[in-house]
């Protein structure tokens, strides 16, 4: 058995060990959630996010599915509606800033705030062995800056408890700065990127903006950035780093105001994403985004998983 054949199997088995995890209930003592326990979930209509409104509904939470129409948003939720789910509907589009006031005003009029945020909302216009960047600039609006103003409009919002708000953001293995391959071959800029002391918005912020400005002249080819699925790789290596960017920042909140922030991979699910041609069930993809956002002692911050497990950025 050579080595990638070996990978597989570690993955196939991993994946088992987590299927089975995903059988064993919460006891009482765990749950520090209720009915009254608000998670909302972006770009929820369809694949991973609906998956994850259904595990977290399942577990008894009230989930808010959101979607960039209305219709197909409740459409979407009919199924869990009918099963008795508590899941509400309401229009989000993470890439317009009035349509992210809108849904906050009508958060803080309805419940007076959330307790988990999901940022599964995202595109990718790459398939199969493609490597397009010729949406660039949507792919980073979207799964960057969407999710950063996102995160920035939900952290007044979350509710003081004992347990700790929690932010979920669905991130990608593609966006690691130290992988052995697929990373930014600019060394230096890969250290500060990685250097806590000078990781800032500002940044992230211009590394995004540097790549989009070299793909609009051309020269992005030849400038070191990764070669695998390269804009949809940039957007989620910029979201891993504002994640370990907020993780530092509120750290600093008191106790009984705590907001903990993760990022994970949900593996290559099997959704309209990747051309229904992934290898991962949406049901396996969801469930280390939800374990994350229930985990019954937060105490892990600024983190990036996979399978249930730690990995490095």
């Amino acid at each position: 058995m050579d080595k990638k054949e070996r990978a597989k199997e570690r993955r196939e088995k991993r994946r088992q060990e987590v299927s089975l995890l995903r059988t064993i209930p919460y006891s009482d003592h765990q749950r520090w959630w209720s009915i009254d326990t608000i998670a909302v979930v972006t770009g929820a209509n369809r694949g991973i996010g609906l998956e994850i409104v259904h595990q977290l509904a399942m577990h008894g939470l009230t989930v808010i599915l959101t979607s960039r129409e209305t219709g197909v948003g409740e459409e979407a939720a009919r199924v869990l509606l009918e099963g008795g789910l508590n899941v509400v509907v309401h229009k989000l589009d993470i890439v317009d800033p009035s349509s992210i006031k809108i849904f906050a005003e009508w958060i803080q009029q309805n419940y007076g705030g959330i307790d988990i945020l999901v940022n599964n909302a995202g595109v990718n216009f790459n398939v199969g062995t493609e490597n397009s960047v010729e949406s660039a600039e949507k792919v980073i609006e979207t799964n960057y800056f969407g999710t950063k103003n996102m995160i920035k409009a939900m952290i007044p919002l979350m509710r003081p408890s004992a347990s700790g708000a929690r932010i979920v953001s669905v991130s990608s293995r593609l966006g690691r700065l130290n992988g052995r391959r697929n990373r930014i071959g600019d060394v230096t800029l890969r250290q500060q990127l990685e250097d806590m002391n000078l990781l800032s918005e500002e940044l992230i912020d211009r590394t995004v903006t540097k790549f989009i400005e070299q793909v609009k002249d051309g020269s992005w080819t030849s400038c070191g950035w990764p070669q695998v699925f390269t804009d949809y790789s940039m957007s989620k290596l910029a979201v891993n780093a504002y994640t370990r960017l907020m993780a530092k920042i509120l750290s600093d909140r008191p106790e009984g105001q705590k907001i903990y922030i993760n990022c994970y991979c949900p593996g290559w699910v099997k959704t309209a994403m990747t051309g229904w041609a992934g290898h991962t069930t949406p049901e396996d993809g969801a469930d280390t985004g939800v374990w994350l956002a229930l985990l019954p002692e937060q105490f892990v911050r600024g983190k990036f998983f996979a399978e249930r497990r730690e990995i490095n950025f």
